[in-house]
């Protein structure tokens, strides 16, 4: 039987993208071009490796067990036929896109660009906003780092676990819970709460661990990112939880102080995320180590490695 490459990148893009519209937008063909590579997939496999399920397609058992060794043979196969070329970063013209959390733009994008700019003064570096849905621009190559709290679940995204830190409370330095000895669960509970969340959620992880308690804390407002739950608490009575690494950084700019927090709960992780496409490439890899270190020693200090692959 002869085997047409071709086929190898069409079914990895299919594999990837569960649609035929999108595995053509990835390889640049037209979608009855692809619908075609698809008819000559199933007729080689004898396997439908697709199939519609209302209005999407739905990868089959035998597609879903092939998928890594389909991109693993496509990964080799590509570094056979592309020529081997040493990573020049004084002529690197090249364009990143981070989606990175705001407090991570904040806190560790500064210490990024100026090492960027030290080694590859032709790079250029996109940090654009997290969206309030779940997108998949990782998947599709159209971001090449996030940074946040959530390791993804996607078996072609890869995560290394860049830091943790602690929870805290923030308040303005006049607040009544300034004033107390200690700060019980009860007089946390009892406080007004604003929170973070980009998809404005009033609820999360806390009001578990309050639950716990046989307690329940009033949130009164939700906040985009952690510097407007800042601002809100700055000027009232309110509090806002967040992990003590972002919120050191501009909380004394802001005369506010940092409580501990009376709850057990596990630390606040970051996770650095990619897609395995850029497993290989040169210039990904040296971003992806200026990151992980710019996330790493800003959030715990130079010299720690909390980080884990």
């Amino acid at each position: 039987m002869q085997l047409d490459l071709n086929l190898l990148a069409a079914l990895d893009a299919l594999l990837e993208e569960g649609s035929v519209a999108g595995a053509a937008d990835r390889l640049h063909v037209t979608a009855p071009a692809m619908s075609r590579s698809l008819g000559r997939i199933r007729r080689t496999t004898g396997d439908q490796i697709l199939v519609r399920t209302g209005r999407t397609m739905t990868p089959t058992p035998y597609a879903l067990a092939v998928r890594e060794q389909v991109h693993e043979l496509l990964r080799q196969v590509q570094g056979v036929l592309a020529p081997s070329r040493e990573l020049d970063l004084e002529t690197l013209d090249r364009t990143f896109t981070l989606r990175w959390h705001d407090a991570l733009v904040a806190l560790s994008g500064p210490a990024l660009l100026t090492a960027v700019r030290a080694q590859a003064p032709g790079v250029r570096l996109r940090f654009i906003a997290e969206s309030s849905i779940d997108t998949p621009e990782l998947r599709r190559g159209e971001v090449d780092f996030a940074a946040n709290a959530d390791r993804p679940t996607a078996p072609e995204i890869r995560s290394t676990r860049v830091a943790e830190t602690r929870q805290v409370i923030v308040v303005r330095r006049e607040h009544p819970l300034t004033r107390v000895e200690t700060v019980t669960p009860e007089r946390y509970a009892a406080a007004e709460h604003v929170t973070v969340s980009r998809r404005g959620k009033l609820g999360n992880i806390l009001d578990e661990a309050l639950a716990r308690l046989d307690l329940t804390r009033r949130v009164v407002a939700t906040a985009p990112t952690e510097r407007a739950a800042l601002e809100f608490v700055r000027g009232s009575d309110l509090l806002v939880t967040t992990p003590e690494s972002t919120a050191r950084s501009i909380a004394a700019d802001l005369g506010l102080v940092l409580l501990p927090l009376p709850l057990d709960l596990p630390p606040a992780r970051v996770y650095l995320s990619w897609h395995q496409r850029y497993d290989s490439d040169p210039a990904h890899i040296w971003l992806r180590n200026l990151a992980r270190t710019a996330l790493t020693e800003t959030m715990t200090g130079p010299g720690r490695t909390d980080a884990d692959s």
